[in-house]
């Protein structure tokens, strides 16, 4: 099997591995732990593996002058992003996060004008308006199931601020991805996020009932830490240097479909109306932002 098949799995496993992250930490928050207190142990244990694996990469240091991209890049990667994820999630339900998380390629549009120049073309913004309307519609009407939905309206709203600072994150770590090999910079914006979100989670993480928790508890922790955090990451690594950029970045967009299946077999979640209202308009507004017209646009 020739790299380039090797590099589509890796990526499809990335998709996959997300969409089960919905319902597996929504199975488990708020009954064994709260969201803070799991994005402790979340981003403590992704720390310590990509630690691990950083002796591996080649001995780089980090120019002082790039001190304050890491900085920021944790800040909007690995404590404002996983933050209002969660916390997202526990209030939301799998399926509406599933669907607010498409709209980051739109706020990376946005942000791309402002910081980067970005080109301006009607369709594009026809795009955003349709991506925005979207969004709204998601995050006022998405109910779901509301067994699993205690405050869907903000829950949507976090999801979509946890999508906005992933793009934040996506802008800033640009020119390091650029500079540095990736095990380089990502051990230290991960040791940030540590003590990022140690005053959130630590209380969470003393109140957790650990003698009630049970073994399917401890592995759905287990699986977000190791699979959702550190092994996508690894994956998207390999998939990236197989694959142009663009073509990893649209298995992003089965996330919502796979979601859908899993939440509906493991009653997380339903599809109504609204939802595919809502996606269709989001889904939509991504296409518009993102396909290139000729070769000079990105």
């Amino acid at each position: 099997m020739n790299k380039r098949k090797l590099a589509l799995i890796a990526a499809s496993f990335v998709a996959i591995f997300y969409a089960v992250n919905f319902s597996v930490a929504k199975e488990i928050m708020p009954h064994y732990i709260k969201p803070f207190g799991f994005i402790l142990f979340r981003v403590t244990g992704a720390c310590a593996l990509f630690w691990l694996v950083g002796f591996l990469g080649p001995k780089e240091k980090i120019d002082k002058k790039h001190y304050p991209r890491v900085f920021w890049g944790a800040f909007f990667g690995m404590a404002v992003n996983m933050l209002a994820f969660f916390y997202g999630l526990n209030l939301t339900t799998p399926i509406n996060a599933s669907v607010m998380m498409v709209t980051a390629p739109i706020i990376t549009f946005i942000l791309a004008i402002v910081f980067l120049n970005e080109k301006i073309q009607l369709r594009r913004v026809f795009g955003l308006m349709l991506g925005v309307v979207g969004a709204i519609i998601m995050i006022a009407y998405g109910k779901g199931n509301v067994e699993n939905a205690t405050n869907p309206t903000l829950g949507n709203f976090l999801i979509f601020i946890n999508a906005a600072s992933f793009a934040c994150y996506l802008v800033i770590v640009k020119k390091l991805t650029q500079l540095y090999h990736p095990f380089t910079f990502i051990k230290w914006m991960y040791t940030l996020g540590v003590i990022m979100v140690l005053p959130f989670g630590l209380d969470q993480i003393l109140e957790m009932p650990i003698e009630k928790i049970p073994l399917s508890g401890f592995l759905s922790i287990g699986y977000v830490v190791v699979f959702v955090t550190f092994g996508t990451y690894i994956l998207n690594i390999f998939a990236i240097k197989e694959l142009k950029p663009t073509t990893v970045a649209v298995f992003i967009y089965f996330q919502p479909f796979l979601t859908s299946i899993i939440a509906s077999v493991l009653g997380t979640d339903t599809i109504d109306v609204i939802k595919v209202i809502a996606t269709s308009l989001i889904f939509a507004g991504v296409y518009l932002v993102s396909i290139k017209t000729n070769k000079n646009e990105l």
